[in-house]
């Protein structure tokens, strides 16, 4: 044909003719052709290496060729080297290919528009991965080619490089022979912007199998034992970080690997002296490059904490025992400063003291035994002593843990309560024992009081260290009378104290809301021990909890056991002169709606049938549970605030409530029935369930099963029919005090006409006795007339009746002092 005719005829030019065609500008309606050329200039590349050299920018005709012929651009970067860079002999021809690639990128990565989607659309990248294979003895091109993926990857290619597994082909190949040091930092590169600018879980993933980790680790191994220069270091810890994100996969194989057990060995040098010889020969510097070094092994301690197999490798190289040591207060050694070593700054070890702490308080509770057999809590309480103590210390606060420290020790202070409090949340009595048998609750209750005294008391950390320091104590002390004997007047002071702070604040955003939830949490200090109870009664412990009501549900149970309690419960009042009764009465109220609870415009019984239904149970209504989980009558209970109110009405009781109005009497009908009601739901779902599994109980269970349900459905019945009677009787009680209302206004109307009256006489006569006479027998028999006639008013028109009145009286009151004078 035409076609291979002109390809025939432009292989058989001359070398410049060849040169001159190929270095002309080319339209891009010409791409399939010349993409037909390169493929047959591959094949003949060892005759003519000047084939390889024709890659140029290519030219539109028309603004829409652009779109006409995308399809066209993306196959054509797609074969360009489809043949493979190992088809390509001539190393000149080979590495006018990779430049040639290169410009292309370029091309189009600055023009970031549809070209950039076109690269991304080609299989270009892929092209390059497998061709990597082919470059183990040409180093130089193995850089250029990784060169352009750096390239790629840092703009919109990644996905199609994770595609073709560029992450784990990189990565393989990042200790391949390189006199120009050069590779392994490119590799590093393309890892990275894979990391950040793709998908981080398939990077991972490539990343964590057994070839990849080995290759890892003899990349960090070869760095840390050679490495001197600022960026070899630099590039060390690059790789530690992409180690610390594949310890992140589930599927890592950082520990079959080994590498886990010699990172592990380093995380505790040089705290700890060892035999390995792993780091028999190493030797730190000590600049910033190993400070962060240092800080990044032990996060990787945090991060490979999730997998049990690790915890066996902090036991053998006794990591909690280097971490203990980092944490310690720091002391100015004399014999260093002497003997002229080289050992971290100041700033340094506050820096990896915090970050050891920060370690400890995920570690620590994992690793329990040993915790106690290095006399953890020891070491925590001497640092908290130092932490109050009158030392003078500048904490210079550059760290992330170091976050509000600056200028004192209130970062040490806060990540050693946090220590703490993971260590006792977990409940180990010999650990809390320990604890209290070193003072820690005299302890934590001066530290307590001491930070509150001082000038920050809306400063986020000193908030978060006085919440952690409440939440210890409660845990401490919640289930052990003797401890809440220790606790004694001075938690109860503690407490009081910080109840009188209210709830203004919950919803700043500081900390106030959990801080608010922890001290009232320190009420289970309190609540079973009668000599605190006592006292804390005295000093206005119940008012101070109904002024939070909304949260001490559960204490204010326990604490009307105390037959003390109830008459401050019963006295309280709040800002606005509600009863504690009728607050709660209120909250009841506020539940049901929330829950969706079927009642009429009164707050009465809507459905009989279904007295306290939720809407939760309603949907729920058609469903059968299994033995072992509850149904939906039993879990609503745990749910809402409706079973803790109605655990208070009983120890205070549903008569003689101070402070209630018609509505409160009708809901509290509700409430004293609850258990009744609840009772009565729960033999409903068996029935129902019983229907649903087809089954039918025998005659007399069957007839005690529908009386159940009947007895229940009466005494809603019942019930509807007292709160009936309830909004009557308040009803006619309304239209009795109107009616009062009504005369109170009507006798004060008279006597402000009567006074009216005497000044309006005394201004015409002058005469006090004369006044006096007339007003009285004009007054008098006009009251006569108006009672007599029965003469009633609406509140609306009465001001108009009076003025009428007023102004007859005054006229007639001028005709009597004519007839008197």
């Amino acid at each position: 044909t035409g076609k291979h005719q002109q390809l025939n005829t432009i292989l058989c030019m001359s070398e410049q003719s060849a040169k001159n065609f190929f270095n002309c500008l080319k339209l891009l309606k010409e791409l399939t052709a010349i993409a037909k050329i390169l493929n047959i200039c591959a094949e003949k590349v060892t005759d003519h290496p000047e084939y390889v050299s024709i890659l140029l920018p290519f030219l539109k005709e028309k603004t829409s060729d652009e779109l006409h012929y995308a399809q066209d651009v993306t196959e054509f970067l797609s074969h360009m080297g489809n043949k493979g860079l190992a088809d390509w002999p001539v190393t000149a021809a080979l590495n006018t290919y990779i430049y040639r690639c290169k410009l292309c990128c370029w091309v189009f990565l600055k023009q970031k528009d549809r070209k950039l989607q076109l690269l991304e659309r080609s299989e270009l990248a892929q092209t390059l991965l497998l061709s990597m294979a082919t470059l183990e003895n040409q180093p130089t091109i193995k850089l250029q080619l990784l060169h352009i993926l750096q390239i790629l990857s840092s703009y919109m290619n990644c996905s199609s490089i994770l595609h073709a597994r560029g992450a784990e082909t990189v990565c393989l190949h990042m200790n391949d022979h390189d006199p120009s040091g050069q590779v392994l930092f490119r590799s590093s590169e393309i890892l990275w912007n894979l990391l950040e600018r793709g998908n981080k879980e398939v990077v991972t993933a490539q990343l964590g199998t057994l070839e990849c980790v080995l290759s890892l680790k003899e990349a960090f191994f070869h760095l840390l034992n050679t490495g001197s220069g600022h960026s070899d270091l630099q590039l060390r810890n690059d790789l530690l970080v992409i180690t610390t994100l594949i310890a992140e996969s589930p599927g890592s194989q950082l520990i079959e690997s080994s590498f886990a057990k010699q990172l592990v060995v380093f995380s505790t040098f040089p705290e700890l002296k060892s035999h390995n010889p792993l780091i028999r020969n190493l030797k730190l510097s000590y600049s910033n490059e190993d400070l962060k070094m240092k800080k990044l092994l032990l996060n990787l301690l945090v991060v490979m904490s999730r997998d049990l197999a690790a915890l066996q490798l902090y036991k053998e190289e006794r990591v909690v025992l280097a971490l203990l040591a980092l944490m310690k207060p720091p002391v100015a050694s004399s014999s260093e400063c002497q003997s002229g070593s080289r050992h971290w700054s100041a700033a340094q070890k506050e820096e990896l003291q915090l970050q050891a702490l920060a370690t400890l308080a995920t570690i620590g509770p994992l690793m329990l035994e040993e915790y106690i057999s290095c006399e953890g809590s020891t070491c925590l309480l001497l640092l908290l002593d130092w932490c109050v103590g009158p030392d003078s210390y500048f904490g210079q606060g550059h760290s992330f843990h170091a976050t509000g420290g600056r200028g004192g020790k209130k970062a040490q202070t806060r990540h050693c309560i946090r220590v703490l409090r993971s260590v006792t949340s977990l409940g180990e009595e010999s650990v809390n024992q320990d604890l209290c048998d070193q003072g820690i609750i005299n302890q934590l209750l001066g530290i307590l009081m001491q930070i509150d005294a001082g000038p920050d008391e809306d400063d986020v950390v000193a908030l978060e260290i006085k919440s952690d320091i409440q939440v210890i104590l409660s845990t401490l002390c919640e289930t052990d009378m003797h401890r809440k004997e220790l606790f004694g007047s001075e938690g109860v002071e503690m407490a009081v104290h910080f109840l009188k702070k209210g709830s203004d604040k919950f919803y700043s955003g500081l900390g106030h809301n959990k801080l608010v939830l922890s001290t009232v949490d320190c009420v289970s200090c309190v609540v079973g021990c009668y000599t605190t109870e006592d006292y804390f009664l005295v000093k206005d412990g119940v008012f101070l909890l109904l002024n939070l009501l909304s949260f001490p549900f559960f204490f204010l149970y326990f604490l009307c056991d105390n037959p003390n309690t109830v008459p401050y419960i019963l006295t309280w009042r709040d800002g606005n002169g509600q009863t504690a009764p009728r607050l709660l009465l209120q909250l009841w109220r506020e539940e049901e709606e929330e829950l969706g609870v079927p009642r009429n415009q009164h707050g009465s019984i809507a459905d009989p049938q279904r007295p306290i239904h939720s809407l939760f149970q309603l949907d729920e209504a058609q469903l059968s549970f299994p033995a072992n989980v509850p149904s939906a009558a039993v879990l609503e209970m745990s749910e809402n605030l409706r079973s803790k109110i109605y655990s208070v009405f009983c120890k205070i009781g549903f008569q003689d409530l101070p402070g209630l109005l018609g509505k409160d009497y009708v809901t509290l009908t509700i409430i004293r029935r609850y258990l009744d009601f609840k009772v009565g739901e729960v033999w409903d779902e068996i029935s129902r369930e019983l229907s649903l599994e087809g089954g039918r109980p025998i005659s007399p269970d069957q007839e005690a099963l529908s009386t159940i349900c009947k007895i229940a459905e009466d005494t809603a019945k019942r019930i509807v029919e007292e709160q009936n009677s309830i909004l009557e009787h308040h009803q006619k009680e309304d239209i009795r005090e109107e009616k009062l209302t009504y005369t109170e206004v009507r006798s004060k109307g008279v006597e402000i006409a009567y006074m009216k009256v005497s000044l309006k006489c005394f201004s015409l006569t002058k005469n006090p006795k004369k006044t006096n006479y007339i007003t009285q027998i004009v007054f008098f028999f006009f009251l006569s007339y108006y009672t007599n006639n029965q003469i009633y008013f609406h509140m609306h028109n009465q001001t108009n009746s009076l003025y009428f009145f007023l102004s007859f009286f005054v006229c007639l009151v001028k005709r009597f002092h004519c007839m008197f004078d």
